[in-house]
């Protein structure tokens, strides 16, 4: 089992220390959420928390994660960075295909790219982009993206999307992982399909065990069970030795770990100190005891 700390909505000077402490205390990675403006206005719900509301993010600094990243990755030499997730189709192909390789570049290849289909319809009409075909234009996407990883001169032609044969520079020395993150059917689809792994956004804990059992299915389906395939969790089985066996069993390959209610709307106040000692406490109470 890998172990990956998630922090946000503090202060950002903190960002830096926390991912020098998670490495020292064994963390195997950071994962950084994607946020890139707040609506005053808007009736969309948040699928993930229990009430839909989405005011738990009003104010709260999130930083740009293809910017945080590569200085967090400066200041470690082992953590892994994975972005959970990026709204992937909001965004340009070639500009975002350049911003991921660029992130694998300076991080040396500790960056793996979550990407996300937004629940919200106000990120798309904010960001000039038709809410319609999104599903689509997600899968397009994830090939250009990786088309263009290569290094080589890649075009496409798609459904949504259409690209003369460009190339860019540089890109990593090692494949970008892409881990598609959703509990919808298209998207447990996607990640079996298009993706490297699945991220798991939370909610109901129950629903867990099936969407992995599905995801299961689904390899077998298309033929590769036997290929590598990384499952992301947030579960409040990860904060005990006996749960993160139970994960294993469930076929999971990384736990997500954070240590407040991400989603109360009240801002932050806890300390550089008191997150260190959080951090430091469940490294000595869980992982240490799993290695």
């Amino acid at each position: 089992m890998r172990f990956t700390y998630t922090e946000t909505m503090c202060d950002p000077s903190f960002l830096l220390p926390l991912a020098q402490e998670a490495e020292a205390a064994g963390y195997d990675g950071f994962a950084l959420p994607d946020s890139i403006c707040y609506p005053q206005h808007s009736d969309s719900k948040y699928p993930y928390n229990a009430d839909g509301s989405r005011e738990f993010l009003d104010g709260k600094p999130i930083l740009d994660p293809f910017t945080l990243i590569p200085a967090m990755a400066a200041v470690t030499t082992r953590l892994l960075f994975s972005t959970f997730v990026v709204k992937l189709p909001v965004r340009g192909c070639v500009l975002v295909a350049k911003q991921a390789a660029s992130v694998a570049v300076l991080s040396q290849n500790r960056f793996k790219f979550g990407v996300g289909v937004s629940p919200w319809p106000d990120d798309y009409r904010i960001m000039g982009v038709p809410w319609e075909k999104r599903g689509k234009r997600m899968d397009e996407l994830i090939d250009i993206v990786r088309g263009l990883c290569t290094g080589e001169f890649f075009g496409y032609e798609g459904e949504v999307h259409q690209l003369e044969p460009v190339k860019i520079s540089p890109v990593p020395s090692e494949a970008l992982k892409i881990l598609v993150g959703g509990h919808a059917e298209p998207a447990l689809r996607r990640a079996v399909t298009r993706g490297d792994g699945w991220m798991h956004a939370g909610g109901d804990p129950e629903a867990l065990a099936s969407m992995i059992t599905r995801i299961g299915e689904l390899r077998r389906e298309h033929g590769k069970e036997k290929e590598a395939f990384e499952i992301h969790v947030i579960s409040m089985d990860g904060f005990s030795v006996d749960g993160v066996k139970r994960l294993e069993d469930l076929g999971v390959t990384d736990v997500i770990i954070g240590f407040r209610n991400a989603y109360a709307n009240d801002k932050d106040t806890q300390t550089l100190d008191e997150k260190t000692a959080a951090l430091r406490a469940f490294a000595e109470k869980v992982i240490a005891k799993t290695r």
